[in-house]
């Protein structure tokens, strides 16, 4: 048989350059299935890291806006969207205590429903009874109670009272659920 420029190399020579290459091979594909098998990832596991947002994340990002469209639901009569905003109001403090058990060596879901049970069954209350008057008084002591966290937490500058002037959402709190 003629292997034309494959002639000059002897057999152990192309067996042990097939070898070669089938380990190559091998460990290459093994290399590239391996976690953390990544030049450059020494010691850093193949798991992608979970996010866990900060208390500040979640107060500005999903209690906040709730809070404030508590507000305005009820500023626009809307009363079944207020019932609704505070059911998700108390469900985001929910998160937010699993999320972060503890803080400033404080159970924070003990300080968190502590802080705001009375307030959050005053409003529940007012909002039942669709009473402005009571509305507006339990808000307010939502607000305070929320204040008096954040002063506990050394976070004193941020203050939270009635939204004033016009909404930033693209939420229509005048239009359904009446």
């Amino acid at each position: 048989m003629n292997l034309g420029p494959l002639a000059s190399i002897s057999k152990s020579s192309l067996a042990l350059g097939l070898l070669s290459a089938s380990i190559v091979i091998l460990l290459t594909t093994a290399f590239v299935r391996l976690p953390g098998a990544h030049a450059g990832s020494a010691g850093v596991s193949a798991q992608p890291a979970t996010y866990l947002p900060s208390i500040s994340d979640m107060m500005i990002g999903t209690i906040q806006p709730r809070h404030e469209r508590i507000w305005r639901a009820e500023q626009a009569g809307n009363w079944n969207l207020a019932a609704y905003e505070l059911g998700n109001l108390r469900g985001a403090f929910g998160r937010l205590g699993r999320a972060h058990p503890m803080e400033q060596g404080t159970p924070f879901p003990d300080m968190i429903e502590s802080v705001i049970q009375k307030p959050l069954g005053d409003l529940k209350d007012a909002i039942d009874r669709r009473d402005d008057a009571d509305f507006g008084k339990a808000y307010d002591e939502l607000s305070d109670a929320c204040n008096s966290c954040h002063q506990a937490l050394n976070h004193g500058t941020i203050v939270i009272g009635r939204p004033a002037g016009p909404s930033q959402s693209d939420l229509i709190f005048d239009k359904a659920g009446r």
